[in-house]
């Protein structure tokens, strides 16, 4: 097992020529970190401003939980991540907030990601016995991220745990968990609609031909039922309330039978609690601006597709993916506006994860589609 490890190359980052290259020479602390690393799993990571999803090499989905930590303000202890940690946002006591560390798909706290990445990892990959062995990690990225966001997701990783820490953009990944043929020459177009970020992106031959990254996704479609509610009615409603509101009767496309729901919140003008009926036709007005930018951003990714990729998009179609793609009838609307076949992947939240575990567990084939760190930035590996 030794001598076939050692036989094997592994990645390394180059950073005279900002790239990730094959190489069979290694120092002797990272072999080492190598070899007992032989007995850890893989890692792949959807790190979301939403939600967070971990999968684990052989498993599957592992963890789907909610970005959110919540920390006692005075001694600045993490007191709970994920789930837990969701339930307290708008219920704590003065002294416990509950952060979401990532906005708009970056980093807005580094301290408090880190300490969620190192719970996650740590969960699906716990320390134990003699060899203390570290996994590789892949984590997704919106492809329009500058080079200090890229870093700061990076050291993070390695900070929290990781033997090597990977970045690849996310609608790649959303891609190759989708199944798409991303390393032929045939075009592939993927739209992931996450919690802070759209991504629109081309793929063929192992690369992104055209890519847009916005940060207009669930989180705004939650921000315009809030105001929605606060301008028709007086009402103010939480975050909370308003996903579910988008969950249950929140479309893109007229639905065969429409819907309401009983929405709760805290009447403005009287100071007290209210309850007011709200129906899909409403719901589907307010989530037509985000919405409009979205297939705008569509648009302009197409109008800049060469010709040849064009005919293959028109023939394989627009792959949806992200908990945002879960919005009804959203496939119908982007289908009538591009007149294009659109179409879900299959269990579309869980595809930026399960693309970045297919690298993660095969990079000798995926290497070429990791992002890159520019000269002078931390190395991709950590001894340990």
């Amino acid at each position: 097992m030794a001598a076939s490890f050692f036989a094997r190359p592994n990645l390394w980052y180059n950073r005279d020529q900002s790239v990730y290259t094959l190489r069979k020479e290694a120092p002797v602390a990272n072999l080492l970190a190598g070899l007992f690393g032989q007995f850890a799993k893989d890692v792949g990571i959807d790190l979301g401003t939403a939600n967070t999803l971990v999968f684990l090499q052989g498993q599957g989905i592992r963890i789907q939980e909610p970005s959110v930590v919540a920390v006692d303000k005075r001694s600045k202890r993490v007191l709970a991540i994920g789930a837990e940690a969701k339930e307290m946002v708008g219920r704590t006591p003065a002294n416990i907030i509950a952060i979401r560390p990532l906005r708009d798909g970056v980093i807005s706290d580094f301290d408090i990601t880190e300490k969620m990445l190192h719970y996650f990892i740590h969960k699906v990959h716990p320390r134990r016995g003699l060899f203390n062995s570290r996994p590789r990690v892949v984590i997704g990225i919106p492809s329009g991220v500058t080079e200090v966001e890229k870093r700061a997701v990076h050291e993070a990783a390695l900070s929290a745990g990781a033997r090597h820490a990977y970045l690849v953009e996310e609608p790649m990944a959303a891609a190759i968990g989708a199944g798409l043929p991303v390393s032929e020459s045939v075009g592939s177009m993927v739209v992931d609609i996450g919690g802070g970020t759209t991504e629109v992106a081309v793929t063929a031959l192992g690369g992104i031909v055209v890519s847009r990254s916005i940060r207009v996704a669930g989180d705004e479609m939650d921000e315009v039922i809030i105001q929605h509610c606060r301008q028709k009615y007086n009402l103010l409603i939480g975050e909370r309330m308003a996903e579910r509101t988008k969950i249950a009767i929140g479309s893109a496309y007229p639905l065969p039978e429409e819907q309401t729901i009983t929405v709760r919140g805290r009447d403005l003008i009287t100071g007290l609690p209210e309850a007011v009926q709200v129906s899909s036709v409403e719901i589907r007005d307010a989530l037509s601006g985000p919405l409009d930018v979205i297939i705008e951003t569509v648009r302009e990714a197409l109008d800049e597709t060469p010709p040849e990729l064009m005919a293959d998009l028109m023939e394989q179609g627009i792959v949806l993916a992200g908990g945002g793609s879960l919005l009804q009838g959203l496939p119908e609307r982007f289908s009538e506006e591009t007149r294009m076949r659109v179409y879900r992947a299959e269990d579309p939240m869980t595809c930026v994860a399960r693309g970045a575990g297919a690298i993660a567990s095969d990079l000798d084939r995926y290497h070429k589609v990791l992002a890159t760190l520019q000269r002078g930035s931390v190395s991709s590996s950590r001894s340990g």
